[in-house]
């Protein structure tokens, strides 16, 4: 291994940047080439089919059999005219990444003779295997079919000879098997709750869609030093590393310029974005060394997640071609910054308004100062599923390591318009308004504009902030779904405005006037919702034994954080809103426990073999050496000089024996662990035990390694250091 670590250096010593050579000079020349738009729809499909299609999207009338077969004709030319041989049902398992089977548009005819065949039937529907995704117990192994449907919403693309049609994922028994079926759900309700509270407000609003624009951070690491680590081809990160001299203490590499072949390789990845119609728009390196970030300009929540597990798999492959591997894990090395990836929402009306943008008279603002109040409510309320959405094993490692959001949620929305909605509180008694009460209370809204003009400092350490026309969630990690956490917010976010609007209802028919209703029931809401405002340093001890006595929680134990998928508050959001039934719920649960099981069993059996084949091999030969090196000593030198001069060499090799004892002996055990654990029927109990009592095996098994790769000879070590991985270019 050692021979590998020292040729992949010398490898590395002749990388030079590729050359990449845009289409055209024009970006508007190539920008969504290769997607099946409504552009291409007009050219290749008759009026009918093409009516057929945005009726679909636009309303969500079902398509014909017939239509159906026109525009699979449409779409099959106009791929074959791109150089498709192959399509796909382009779909997203409860996996991390997506899913694709390969046909050709071969087929036979009636006389035997080979044809170019792509029927409507195979456009709208496939067969894939179902039970060989994860499902939570839906499919048995023996009952594999499934469905995939079209998504009409998300347009079809072509990669390189395929066209990718994206769709859902379903069972035979027709419960969702993947992350599109639950977040159209969720958009669609979060929509018509939306609606109806605009309504209030604007007759005209007939539709509300919720925005996504995500922000991808991303290591990259050369090929040759990535071959050279089995702990990053096998679990995405470093199980061990002695963190280098020099990190990311002088904040060197942040906004500063990009090495030129990083720069060969932004440059592909963004040209076939654009060919793809991904909005990208902006690229520079992070804190940490080695580390990039590539964010587009916000689009609809659904394609912006369809885009987005698009670029993850994009990223992968060109940056093979570019010598590169692509680190996603969102804790790849210890001791630098982890990735993550920031999802920012916002809800629009059909209008033409940002709910979450102040508008310029007071009736605006009252919609805006609605909508801001109700997220505050969801949060408070939904805390506890927010965390569980993007609750993983990787993610674990970076949430509160004091880089990212610590794993209590709160909001940030600066010092100027949190003292807004204090005011409202003050202004307004319990008896019914005055006419002078209303006046005060609408200028004090109207001040809202002016006020955001000059926003408080944003703050980097919140999970959930404002920003001054949409919400900041900080705390996806960068390999997640965007779905996970889009659909447990707009879900949320459904739920609590319905309740809003239930609640104004009732009031008003009560005898309450519209705006007073609307006026108390948000006063009620900014009160009961003060605990989840927080403007302080996220990350400071203080700040947890104040959200404990706010009532705030802080799951850092990651099936603990999972299992709150199923408490009563949860289930009232996901089975109230008809995003999920009860199967499907228990099932979700299933498939994240088990995900991290299984990350956990991956992570604890590479780091035993390492340290054992690896790790301890090379210890006890450097050992060795010192042994022999001390039987010289004796032989050259008096007892007394021998004495003197040895006694750092002893000290070595018993420290040198001690860790390697240890780790021996923690492997064995970390073994019995995982074999007791895996012996546990219940799924729960099974990662309940993986966390509490595998999990802990690895930082001390890492501890004891990283001390020896700093007390062994570098020639001999086996392993690329983080030196070598952080600071080659």
């Amino acid at each position: 291994m050692s021979k590998m670590r020292f040729f992949a250096l010398q490898e590395l010593a002749n990388r030079k940047p590729l050359e990449v050579t845009p289409p055209s000079e024009k970006l508007s020349d190539y920008y969504g080439s290769h997607v099946f738009d409504r552009k291409k729809m007009q050219e290749y499909l008759p009026k009918e089919a093409y009516k057929a299609v945005t009726d679909a999207i636009e309303k969500g009338t079902p398509i014909s059999r017939e239509m159906a077969d026109l525009i699979a004709n449409g779409m099959k030319s106009w791929a074959k005219s791109m150089g498709a041989t192959h399509y796909t049902h382009w779909f997203q398992p409860l996996t991390d990444g997506t899913a694709e089977k390969h046909d050709g548009f071969i087929d036979f005819s009636e006389d035997g003779c080979v044809i170019e065949r792509f029927s409507g039937k195979l456009l709208i529907q496939q067969e894939p295997d179902a039970s060989s995704f994860p499902n939570g117990g839906i499919r048995n192994t023996f009952e594999a079919r499934g469905y995939t449907a079209w998504d009409v919403s998300s347009p079809a693309f072509v990669v390189d000879t395929t066209l990718c049609i994206p769709t859902i994922f379903i069972a035979y028994t027709g419960e969702a098997l993947d992350y599109k079926t639950p977040l159209l759900k969720a958009l669609n309700a979060v929509d018509k709750a939306a609606t109806d509270v605009c309504q209030l407000f604007d007759k005209n609003v007939s539709r509300v869609y919720a925005n996504l624009g995500w922000e991808q951070e991303y290591f990259l690491v050369d090929l040759a030093l990535y071959n050279a680590r089995p702990d990053l081809c096998l679990t995405g990160r470093t199980l061990m590393g002695h963190s280098s001299a020099k990190d990311q203490q002088l904040e060197d590499h942040y906004f500063g310029s990009i090495p030129p072949r990083v720069t060969a390789f932004m440059k592909e990845l963004e040209i076939e974005c654009y060919k793809l119609g991904i909005p990208v728009k902006t690229r520079h390196n992070e804190v940490a060394p080695n580390q990039f970030e590539l964010a587009p300009i916000f689009e609809n929540v659904n394609l912006a997640n369809d885009h987005n597990q698009l670029v993850m798999d994009l990223m992968k492959r060109i940056a093979r071609k570019h010598h590169f591997a692509v680190l996603l894990h969102e804790k790849p090395y210890n001791g630098v910054n982890g990735s993550g990836k920031h999802n920012n929402w916002s809800l629009c009306t059909d209008t033409g308004i940002n709910l979450f943008g102040p508008g310029k008279n007071p009736k605006s603002n009252m919609l805006f100062l609605t909508f801001l109040v109700n997220v505050l409510m969801m949060v408070y309320k939904n805390q506890d599923l927010l965390r569980a959405s993007i609750a993983s094993a990787s993610n674990s490692y970076r949430l509160g390591a004091n880089e990212a959001p610590p794993a209590i949620l709160s909001i940030f929305l600066g010092r100027q318009l949190s003292s807004i909605l204090d005011e409202i509180t003050q202004q307004m008694s319990s008896s019914k308004m005055t006419a002078e009460e209303k006046t005060t209370l609408k200028l004090g809204i109207g001040r809202i504009p002016e006020i955001l003009l000059d926003t408080t400092d944003r703050n980097r350490t919140s999970p959930f902030a404002f920003t001054g026309n949409r919400f900041e969630f900080r705390a996806a990690g960068s390999s997640s779904n965007c779905a996970a956490a889009m659909i447990a917010i707009n879900a949320a976010m459904a739920n609590q405005l319905n309740e809003f609007k239930a609640s104004v209802d009732k009031a008003m028919e009560d005898g309450t006037g519209k705006e007073e209703a609307i006026f108390r029931i948000l006063r009620e809401m900014i009160i009961a919702s003060a605990p989840i405002r927080f403007e302080g340093d996220g990350y400071s001890e203080e700040w947890k034994q104040e959200a404990a006595r706010r009532g705030l929680t802080n799951i850092c134990h990651v099936p603990e954080a999972l299992m709150h998928y199923v408490d009563d508050q949860s289930r009232s959001v996901l089975i109230g809103e008809h995003i999920f039934n009860e199967t499907e719920l228990n099932s979700r649960l299933e498939v994240e426990l088990e995900k991290f099981t299984m990350k956990v069993q991956i992570e604890s059996r590479v780091l035993g073999d390492l340290a054992i084949n690896h790790i301890v091999p090379t210890a006890v030969s450097y050992q060795n050496r010192l042994l022999e090196n001390l039987r010289g000593l004796r032989e050259t030198f008096t007892a007394e000089e021998y004495e003197e001069l040895s006694a750092d060499r002893k000290e070595l090799i018993r420290e040198i024996s001690r860790r390697v004892t240890a780790i021996k002996m923690q492997v064995r055990q970390m073994t019995e662990a995982r074999k007791v654990a895996n012996h546990m029927d219940s799924y729960k109990d099974k990662a309940f035990a993986y966390e509490e009592t595998v999990r802990p095996y690895l930082e001390s098994i890492r501890d004891h390694i990283d001390h020896l790769e700093m007390e062994v000879d570098d020639e001999i070590w086996p392993l690329p250091k983080y030196r070598e991985l952080l600071f080659t270019k």
